[in-house]
């Protein structure tokens, strides 16, 4: 959005121009057409109330805005005592899950936390494996079954562990086939439904995204909350080419709060989301 922030400053008024300019900004920023009008149908009624003529006053009005809009919501990764805490997560194939379960897991045990990591994933090669090496980083336990599994029985066996031995968080990585296909859907329903009976207890469901997947990112949101009832977002891959904006859409439409955004590679760029810092890096010239 920087171009189009400069543009706006170097107007000596708000007009019309200045107006298409910001629907154009954050359309392009992956914010999406209904979310838009929304916000910029407010905005106006903002500046009109408040008398606003400066294109710097009207930026500052708008990130105002939107830093209240994206506020509400418990961004905490829920955690109860007793029984083990299950957090499940979903999401299409290659949006980072895999490496977002391995870093969560680092983070937690790091934290004091005894973790067991259920490769749930039956049906990509790589992923048992890879949830292998994030496990031996945590030094977590790892529970995987064979190729192509039941993953519902796998979590089951991860649960069951944790509860004999003690630990305090089971992280289990799902399938990440289609979010259209209705089958993926099912599956996913019941492995919730599995991991969610004694002695275990599912305290989050996270969807992970790839900012970089724009407006189709919304589209997986309302089909994976449809099915699994979700409780959060982890928004992957802001580091580079993301516009960042699909945040805005999948708040004011669904009202899930994003929970962490992963800034790069390793365990330390996965952070809690700042809603302030992002509308404020969003809004950056530099």
């Amino acid at each position: 959005m920087s171009g189009y922030v400069g543009s706006v400053l170097s107007r000596d008024k708000i007009d019309g121009e200045t107006w298409d300019e910001l629907e154009e900004a954050l359309i392009r920023a992956d914010v999406g057409v209904a979310t838009t009008t929304d916000i910029l149908d407010r905005l106006r009624a903002t500046i009109d109330k408040q008398g606003i003529t400066e294109p710097q006053a009207l930026l500052d009005a708008l990130k105002a805005q939107l830093k209240a809009d994206l506020a509400p919501g418990d961004r905490t990764l829920r955690y109860e005592a007793g029984a083990p805490n299950v957090w499940l997560f979903v999401g299409v194939n290659g949006v980072g899950k895999t490496t977002t379960i391995g870093k969560v897991g680092k983070q937690q045990a790091e934290a004091g936390r005894t973790v067991v990591m259920a490769a749930g994933d039956t049906f990509r090669a790589a992923a048992a494996e890879q949830l292998g090496t994030w496990a031996e980083r945590a030094n977590a336990e790892l529970v995987r079954g064979d190729e192509g599994g039941d993953p519902s029985s796998i979590i089951f066996d991860a649960v069951q562990r944790a509860a004999a031995r003690g630990h305090d968080l089971v992280l289990a990585d799902t399938a990440g086939r289609l979010h259209t296909k209705v089958n993926l859907m099912e599956e996913l329903r019941k492995v919730r439904r599995v991991a969610d009976r004694d002695p275990g207890k599912v305290t989050e469901v996270l969807l992970v995204l790839d900012a970089t997947t724009g407006q189709n990112g919304l589209v997986q949101a309302q089909q994976f909350t449809e099915a699994v009832d979700l409780t959060g977002v982890v928004l992957t891959k802001l580091d580079g080419s993301a516009k960042g904006g699909i945040a805005l859409a999948i708040q004011a439409t669904l009202g899930i709060p994003i929970k962490l955004v992963g800034l790069g590679e390793t365990v330390d760029d996965l952070v809690p989301f700042d809603p302030d810092e992002f509308v404020d890096a969003l809004f950056s010239e530099a």
